[in-house]
């Protein structure tokens, strides 16, 4: 059975266990979890694991699998074998599967009643391979996604249960905008920082204070505050945050980078806001969070599509000038000021 990260924690807690799981995808954050919880289940306490838990990094030779499935355990009353970084579930250009694949499917319909099968995949699973399928029906498959800012919410919110802590409305909604700047989320650096706030913050609210000092030291969350002074064409204070990003030693390219994503992010705002796609609705084509997507609308309709075009020009230029050193920070000046002056 094929299902999310949260399926599968309430599949382990609940019932009997099955004797095959794949613990795949591109968000080594629910895998670990999840693996962390499957394996809590089989020895609680930690108990037995010792004797019975055999783990191979990478894969081994499939006859070797299935002669140590159906060994039976010695000073333990399971077998646990885990597969850490198989590549068996990876997508083949091969549609024909070997006499040893094919035995491996055949052994996942008859486990020993002893031994369980752990694969772990840190990539997205070919659903198309046999092996796949075969697995899916006899066991139970985790498909973790990885997150990105407009569907962190869950994410988000268990969390908050967990350490018992709330979020005030200007804590949350810098929340979402330090998130949005991330090119790639790490859900383990959050987690782990959120643990430091609950651990050294007593009171039940997270504030956007606390929040300021997790992200300030993430030069894509710290130039969050220039791109809303860009957002609210603030010339003055957006060229003090550029100065000061670069006092602090930003590299140009990371702001340069973030410049012009937020005028790209604008510039599709207002093609999409033209066609009838406003507020909330902007999130899914524009794959942000909905309350910066909506945040984002707004900033947008009070642009020239003119005047984010020629930004756009001008940070293109940037990029080839500023990487041959044909020129310097003054290019990424002009772009401020030419969006803050529209």
């Amino acid at each position: 059975m094929l299902v999310k990260f949260s399926e599968f924690m309430a599949a382990i807690r609940k019932g009997e266990l099955p004797h095959v799981f794949l613990l795949g995808g591109e968000e080594p954050y629910y895998i670990d979890k999840a693996k962390e919880a499957l394996l809590g289940k089989l020895f609680p306490g930690g108990t037995g694991m010792a004797d019975a838990l055999q783990k191979v990094s990478g894969d081994m030779a499939i006859d070797d699998l299935l002669a140590s499935i159906e060994a039976a355990p010695f000073f333990a009353d399971k077998n646990v074998i885990l597969i850490a970084g198989t590549n068996l579930f990876r997508e083949s250009k091969s549609s024909a599967d070997t006499k040893e694949v094919e035995a491996l499917v055949r052994q996942f319909g008859d486990m020993p009643p002893y031994s369980y099968l752990i694969f772990v995949a840190p990539y997205k699973a070919d659903k198309r391979r046999k092996l796949y399928k075969a697995l899916a029906k006899e066991g139970l498959v985790l498909e973790s996604e990885p997150l990105r800012a407009w569907n962190i919410q869950d994410w988000l919110q268990g969390k908050l249960q967990a350490i018992h802590k709330q979020m005030d409305r200007d804590a949350y909604a810098y929340f979402a905008g330090a998130v949005s700047m991330m090119q790639q989320i790490s859900l383990s650096y959050l987690d782990k920082e959120f643990d430091k706030l609950a651990l050294f913050s007593k009171a039940p609210r997270i504030t956007k204070a606390e929040l300021i000092a997790v992200f300030s030291g993430l030069p894509e969350v710290s130039v969050f505050a220039l791109l809303d002074a860009i957002s609210a064409r603030d010339g003055k204070k957006a060229l003090m945050l550029l100065h000061r990003q670069l006092a602090d030693g930003t590299y140009f390219t990371v702001l340069l980078a973030l410049l012009t994503r937020h005028v790209r992010q604008l510039w599709q705002a207002k093609v999409l806001m033209a066609k009838g796609v406003r507020g909330r609705a902007l999130a899914k084509p524009l794959e942000l969070n909905p309350f910066i997507a909506e945040k984002l609308g707004r900033a947008a309709a009070g642009f020239q599509e003119l005047v984010l075009k020629r930004a756009m020009l001008l940070l293109i230029d940037a990029d080839y000038l500023l990487k041959t050193g044909q020129a310097g920070n003054e290019l990424l000046e002009e772009a401020v000021i030419t969006l803050c002056k529209n």
